[in-house]
C-alpha cells in the first residue's frame, strides 16, 4: 500500500510510534510507518518539543517533494506550539477563541502545506495531527492501563498516587 511518516516533537512520541502506532497500522496494510523527529538532524540529541513552524514546514516539505507515494503526518502537541513571532505555527495565534481549535490548526496547516506543494498536490498526503494534551498526559488517563503497557503491573499504584496529585492529568506535564 503506502508508507506514512509521522513528524514528532520527542522520544516518547517516537517510541509510541514504533512500538503501538505502526503495528496497528500495519494490519491495514502499510508498508512502512515510521516517526521522525522535528528539527534538523544535528540536533537530535536535544530534548524535544515544538519547532517553530518554518522549520517543521520545510521537513514536511522536504518529504513530500522526496516521495510522491508517502503520507506525511505530524503529532505535536497544542500547550507547546509557538503562538507568536516568527515560529508561529499557522492558525495558533486566534485558535483558543474557537471551540475546536486543534481542527482549526490542522485546517490551517493542510491549507499553508496544499499552497505550497501547488493545484496538483493531492491534500491526502499531508495529514496534520495536534494534539491537544501533551502526549505523557495521556499516559496517566488510566494508571492501571499504563502499568500493564509497560509491563509493570505493581506501578499501577504509584502511577495512581502520581495521578491523584493533579486535578487533571495535563496538569502533571503543564510547563516546558
Amino acid at each position: 500500500m503506502t508508507r506514512i511518516l509521522i513528524n514528532v516533537e520527542g522520544d516518547t512520541e517516537e517510541a509510541f510510534v514504533a512500538g503501538i502506532l505502526a503495528p496497528h497500522l500495519y494490519g491495514f496494510g502499510y508498508t512502512q510507518v515510521a516517526a521522525r523527529r522535528l528539527g534538523k538532524h544535528r540536533e537530535r540529541n536535544r530534548r524535544g518539543g515544538t519547532r517553530p513552524w518554518p522549520e517543521a514546514r520545510t521537513n514536511i516539505l522536504g518529504l513530500l517533494r522526496q516521495d510522491p507515494e508517502v503520507i506525511v503526518s505530524t503529532m505535536v502537541d497544542y500547550y507547546g506550539m509557538p503562538q507568536s513571532g516568527p515560529g508561529t505555527w499557522p492558525g495558533r495565534p486566534g485558535a483558543t477563541a474557537l471551540l475546536s481549535y486543534p481542527n482549526a490548526i490542522e485546517e490551517s496547516l493542510s491549507a499553508d502545506i496544499a499552497s505550497a506543494m501547488g493545484g496538483s498536490f493531492n491534500p491526502r498526503r499531508f495529514i496534520p495531527y495536534v494534539m491537544m494534551h501533551e502526549f505523557e498526559a495521556m499516559l496517566f488517563s488510566d494508571c492501571a492501563e499504563f502499568a500493564r503497557g509497560v509491563g509493570q503491573l505493581d506501578l499501577a499504584q504509584t502511577f495512581q498516587e502520581i495521578r491523584d496529585q493533579f486535578d487533571t492529568p495535563e496538569s502533571i506535564d503543564d510547563s516546558p
